[in-house]
């Protein structure tokens, strides 16, 4: 039986990627898309099903739940949605578009995770989110999207708290030129210093991490295990994830603290 997998945001940049890098690896895949756009190139892979689903209505997050229940059990969750918008300083914004960011970068996510859980396989699931700017400083005119991905993070370590069997995590991908970064690029007043960084990375896309360097971090999330990465926040662009030594997951596994919301660093190897 092919493992399952849950992707939210499958017809996106990045949830598209991880829809195929699944389907090739023989993953059961059930994805979701706001919109038919992108869907259809999906739509042919061997073993992936798409519906609708906005993660933003309770009714789609129930109807995505009573779909999974239907299916063998779930190994595997991935949340590919995200916006940036509302860029600019928070007097300025909209306080209902402000609160819609937030929701639909964090708690709507959550309510999806929260109704999948009962169909989840019990003898180890994994679920990753991904972090954003701004976790261990202000992220300047971008305060709902900053505020939404530290609770992301937080959730994580709660989670991992009280869900014994859930191997919970969220991965940092750094910069990732996707239509995200559309309402900085559009607004170059309200988006104030980021936007000439924005430009900057997209001048140098090979200083950037791939699509497919970010699923590699999940996947090595995912055969870690909850006791290695369980409520961590990796930093895929700047974290020793990929070593093959073993020396991370060793030196994770005796270091709570490491790779949290205070991203405190690996400790030192220990000296005979």
């Amino acid at each position: 039986m092919a493992p399952g997998a849950i992707v939210l945001g499958a017809s996106a940049e990045i949830g598209a990627a991880h829809v195929r890098r699944l389907a090739a690896d023989g993953w059961s895949v059930l994805g979701t898309h706001r919109s038919p756009a992108g869907a259809d190139e999906l739509a042919d892979l061997e073993g992936v099903t798409l519906v609708r689903c906005d993660v933003a209505a309770p009714g789609d997050i129930a109807a995505l739940a009573a779909i999974a229940g239907e299916r063998e059990p779930w190994t595997l969750f991935i949340s590919a949605v995200g916006r940036l918008d509302p860029v600019g300083p928070w007097e300025e914004l909209d306080f209902d578009a402000w609160e819609r960011s937030v929701r639909d970068n964090s708690t709507a996510q959550l309510r999806a995770v929260h109704a999948l859980l009962p169909s989840r396989r019990r003898d180890g699931a994994h679920v990753a989110f991904f972090a954003g700017g701004g976790t261990n400083g202000p992220f300047r005119n971008y305060s709902a999207y900053c505020v939404a991905k530290v609770l992301l993070i937080k959730m994580c370590e709660l989670i991992h708290d009280e869900v014994g069997d859930l191997n919970a995590f969220i991965v940092g991908p750094g910069f990732l030129p996707t239509k995200i970064h559309a309402p900085t690029l559009a607004d170059p007043r309200a988006a104030g210093d980021n936007h000439a960084k924005t430009l900057n990375f997209y001048a140098r896309p090979d200083a950037a991490l791939s699509v497919d360097d970010v699923h590699d971090c999940i996947m090595w999330a995912v055969q870690q295990g909850r006791d290695v990465v369980g409520g961590r926040n990796i930093a895929a662009a700047h974290d020793p994830w990929g070593e093959t030594n073993g020396r991370t997951p060793r030196l994770l596994k005796d270091a709570p603290d490491a790779w949290r919301l205070r991203r405190a660093p690996l400790p030192p190897e220990p000296t005979a």
